[in-house]
């Protein structure tokens, strides 16, 4: 869970593993088992290499100049700079770094120890709770997931109707405010059920309207007492001397951004039921514009209407079974493909915590289950990152970008291609993780009884 400790300076909640590791109650991890390894700057070149520079734009032979933090060049007839060090890159190929859309990576360390879980609030009204305090840069899962070249990550709070602020981070960093992506948030609704739970649900639909009534009519009196007190909000800001200031309700002063429009509001939504219904009610209280709906196993099945209400859609888990024993036992795979027919805008994501890592195979499947090479590339680089409004920066490898890539010796979605070179920031990331250090230690490993 999100812990109530504060940081004195920015009166903000910080994760309880934080707090433990400080206290002594929880051991880092030992200098030689330390998973965050600082990388090293250039400036780099990389050459003679195939560049994926966008998911419709290929240079078959090139180099990539990097310099701070910035690509400083890049193209077919780009001469390395006498200070760099060169990459020889002769038939490997360079990606943009992949984003996954959706995650809890960095507030999670161990499943079934709930003081290192940082992701579940108690209560149903935490929109107060903000993600990024409760990253852990030094993660043991971070490693893992970076070195399948995924650079950025949405790690986003669980549980209860309003858990909390999600936030985009890059997987490189010493402290969660350095691993912030362009300052992106996102308000997190999970959508009350408006349906049956799953084949195992015998409730009476009597049952299930009435329960559904009191869920819709609690999330409603929750956003009718945001408004109100935005409204009160603007009114002493307008005229501070003329007006008293209401009492503070962290809940609510949460989501006054998003009441005023300021900031996007993520809806976890799954059921075709419940998408309808949440669309629905984004319209009636006037918020459509803002909403990102992540989940969507269903969205297949309206796909129609979460086109005609022009909302992007995280996609994902993938690989996992239909939401209905009648359904083909591909649908999760072909959802992203269905929608994107329909003409929804599309990115993926893993919905994990240790196994984001998989991300470059969930687009493998939807890539192989109807959406093409390109599109699955394109839901993993430049749509999350137009998604989020971070285009400017990544996604793309290009003149002025972030230098945020990886060189594989084949197709990045293949389960037999491995990543040799990482970028994040321009920082050259070394391929080190927990993975990495045990298969070395089991593949030279003596027995320890000689004398």
């Amino acid at each position: 869970m999100l812990s109530f400790f504060f940081d004195r300076r920015s009166i903000r909640p910080l994760g309880l593993f934080a707090v433990l590791l400080a206290t002594g109650l929880v051991l880092a991890p030992s200098s030689a088992e330390a998973q965050k390894q600082p990388g090293v700057q250039g400036p780099f070149a990389l050459t003679n290499a195939q560049i994926i520079q966008t998911p419709t734009d290929t240079i078959d032979t090139g180099t990539i100049v990097i310099r701070d933090e910035t690509i400083a060049a890049v193209g077919p007839n780009v001469t390395p700079p006498d200070d760099a060090r060169v990459l020889d890159a002769d038939g490997r190929t360079v990606y943009p770094g992949l984003i996954d859309s959706g995650t809890q990576l960095g507030l999670q360390e161990v499943g079934s120890l709930s003081e290192t879980i940082d992701h579940n609030e108690i209560g149903d009204l935490t929109s107060n709770m903000e993600a990024l305090t409760a990253v852990n840069p030094n993660s043991v899962s971070i490693p893992v997931t970076r070195v399948h070249g995924i650079t950025t990550v949405l790690t986003e709070p669980t549980e209860g109707l309003l858990p909390g602020v999600a936030a985009l981070v890059s997987l490189h960093g010493y402290t969660p405010q350095q691993m912030h992506e362009g300052g992106v948030e996102l308000t997190k609704l999970d959508y009350p059920s408006t349906g049956r739970y799953g084949p195992s649900d015998d409730r009476s639909p009597q049952a299930i309207e009435k329960e559904t009534k009191k869920a819709l009519d609690k999330l409603n009196e929750v956003w009718d007492k945001a408004e109100r007190y935005a409204q009160i909000d603007s009114a002493v800001a307008a005229e501070p001397e003329d007006r008293r200031r209401p009492k503070y309700l962290p809940s609510m002063q949460a989501l006054i951004p998003v009441v005023r429009g300021e900031r996007p509001l993520l809806i976890e939504a799954n059921t075709a039921s419940d998408i309808s219904s949440a669309l629905d009610w984004a319209e009636e209280r006037g918020v459509i514009d803002q909403v990102i709906l992540s989940g969507a196993l269903e969205g297949w099945r309206i796909a129609d209407e979460i086109a005609a209400a022009d909302v992007p859609v995280l996609v994902g888990p993938i690989m996992q079974p239909p939401s209905r024993d009648s359904d083909r036992y591909d649908k999760a795979y072909r959802n992203p493909a269905l929608l994107h027919e329909a003409g929804v805008t599309v990115a993926l994501r893993t919905n994990n915590v240790e196994n984001v890592r998989n991300l470059p195979f969930h687009a493998g499947f939807a890539a192989s289950h109807g959406l093409g090479k390109t599109e699955a590339l394109r839901a993993v680089t430049t749509t999350p990152a137009e998604i989020f409004g971070v285009s400017d920066r990544i996604g793309t490898i290009e003149e002025g970008k972030r230098a945020n890539l990886f060189v594989t010796d084949g197709d990045a979605f293949q389960p037999a291609t491995d990543v040799e070179h990482l970028f994040i920031d321009g920082y050259k990331v070394p391929l080190e993780s927990r993975h990495s250090k045990l298969f070395e230690e089991f593949l030279n490993r003596t027995p320890g009884l000689e004398k």
